[in-house]
């Protein structure tokens, strides 16, 4: 009899914790892989994210992964955003890759290192359309080498 009641409850937790993980909204992301690990300086980045009308506000994340190859301290980048109510807007930012000895300041992943930074915290977007952000890298090379990957995070707004 107990026997009976313990398995019930163990199926019911599941099936709980499955509705639940199924409810969660899932983060919206765009990654572009970046060929023999280079950024070229002219190759502008174009995200396209959908935006649904019950969106909300979200917190708009530049994400890089970067190899041992990457010799600077900093990577410097301009942001153009179009929301699909029409705004634009544009940003100059730098991450931050090395610490002042040289070491990587990122989470490693394998043979690279990962950063995260926010671009834009608590964006509206009640507006159904297309997000889209172009992403330019602004180092004065021609190539940018021991750049494996440029991505764009959106996370609902206090996640």
């Amino acid at each position: 009899m107990i026997k009976k009641i313990l398995t019930r409850i163990l199926v019911l937790l599941i099936l709980s914790g499955i509705l639940i993980a199924c409810g969660r909204e899932k983060p919206n992301q765009v990654y572009y892989p970046l060929k023999n690990d280079t950024w070229h300086r002219f190759n502008i980045l174009k995200f396209d994210l959908p935006i649904r009308k019950d969106m909300g506000s979200v917190d708009v994340y530049f994400t890089v992964e970067v190899t041992k190859e990457y010799e600077y301290d900093n990577l410097d980048f301009n942001m153009v955003m179009n929301t699909p109510s029409g705004e634009e807007r544009i940003n100059a930012f730098q991450v931050k890759i090395k610490s002042g000895t040289g070491s990587f300041l990122g989470s490693y992943h394998g043979d690279s290192c990962g950063y995260q930074m926010p671009l834009k915290k608590d964006l509206s977007l009640s507006v159904p359309g297309t997000l889209s952000i172009e992403i330019e890298n602004l180092n004065p090379r021609i190539e940018t080498r021991g750049i494996s990957g440029v991505g764009i995070l959106l996370v609902p707004s206090g996640k």
